[in-house]
């Protein structure tokens, strides 16, 4: 099975083995600095053996021309992204100091369209943004082992207040957890109707490939919709996410090197059998294995498709 495969079913499929050991989660939860510091340059950039994540870590700007999305999900980079603003009239970014606001021009109105959708039907102030992308994509230092193409973004759960958050708000802030603690069902004291509104809007957009929620919110949004249900197939369980929601779209036209992955199944995923194994046993309460696995080595930058080379290598555009 070649690497795409693999990083398909592993990351992506929604019915995959536990994947802690391969690549942190999302983290929705670490909290950010009011003082970033600059990353130290690198004694040998050049060095084929150095992790591509410290490139692109590195890179504060996007590389200048016209948005181009190079590679997969999980191993590929962008050029031309755009900044999402940090404050929008029904929006704010969270974790301003990680620099992870960049995306593809869809997944920007797309976030700005699903954000006016949450305030007039769910009756949301707005979103609060968590990670999209860096400013040219690629592995991130941090969390995320997709989120490199421009066509990821993680939404908190978590309404946006009807206020200006401050800068320090944004960095210190926790997101609201909505899973109980036993961690078969959604908290009753923290879902409510609305949420569920809002990931329908979501999920209704014809760009939308996947939603990644935690397995007990895909068992309350199959428990409460109503009416058309067709949406709910986009709607996957994955580990993690039980703060937050991804959201995932599709290769945009005109963008011959993005690699999409296959559409979901057009069934619900609502049956006990497509739910039964993220509430085993095994899932729940893994006993930790009595070797502990090897860490992987990170991708370098030959392992990302070629044009990504010359991403790295390109101008800053100019903001």
């Amino acid at each position: 099975m070649n690497i795409r495969a693999i990083l398909s079913l592993l990351l992506f499929s929604g019915f995959a083995a536990p994947i802690g050991a391969l690549a942190p989660s999302a983290v929705a939860q670490d909290k950010g600095t009011l003082h970033p510091k600059p990353l130290p340059p690198l004694a040998n950039p050049d060095d084929p053996t150095l992790a591509a994540k410290q490139l692109f870590g590195r890179k504060t700007l996007p590389a200048a021309g016209a948005p181009y999305v190079i590679g997969f999900y999980a191993r590929g980079c962008i050029a031309g992204a755009e900044a999402l603003p940090i404050t929008g009239p029904t929006w704010q970014v969270m974790r301003l100091s990680r620099n992870r606001n960049w995306a593809h021009p869809a997944m920007v109105a797309l976030l700005e369209r699903v954000s006016a959708k949450a305030r007039r039907d769910a009756g949301w102030p707005g979103l609060l943004i968590g990670d999209m992308a860096q400013p040219r994509g690629g592995p991130m230092l941090t969390g995320h082992a997709s989120h490199q193409i421009g066509l990821d973004a993680d939404v908190w759960l978590t309404p946006m207040p009807n206020r200006l958050l401050s800068r320090n708000e944004r960095e210190e802030m926790s997101a609201v957890m909505m899973v109980r603690r036993d961690r078969l069902d959604i908290d009753p004291h923290a879902w409510t109707p609305s949420h569920l509104s809002v990931i329908r809007a979501a999920a209704r957009e014809p760009a939308v490939e996947r939603i990644f929620v935690n397995a007990a919110i895909k068992k309350a949004l199959c428990r409460e919709a109503r009416g058309d249900r067709s949406w709910l197939s986009k709607v996957r369980p994955m580990y993690g996410h039980d703060y937050h929601f991804h959201i995932r779209i599709k290769c945009p036209p005109g963008n011959p090197q993005c690699e999409s992955q296959p559409p979901p199944e057009p069934a619900e995923g609502c049956g006990a059998q497509d739910l039964a194994y993220w509430f085993s046993d095994a899932v729940l309460h893994p006993k930790p294995p009595k070797t502990p696995p090897k860490p992987k080595p990170p991708i370098t930058l030959s392992q990302l498709p070629a044009a990504c080379r010359q991403v790295l290598a390109a101008p800053d555009a100019r903001q």
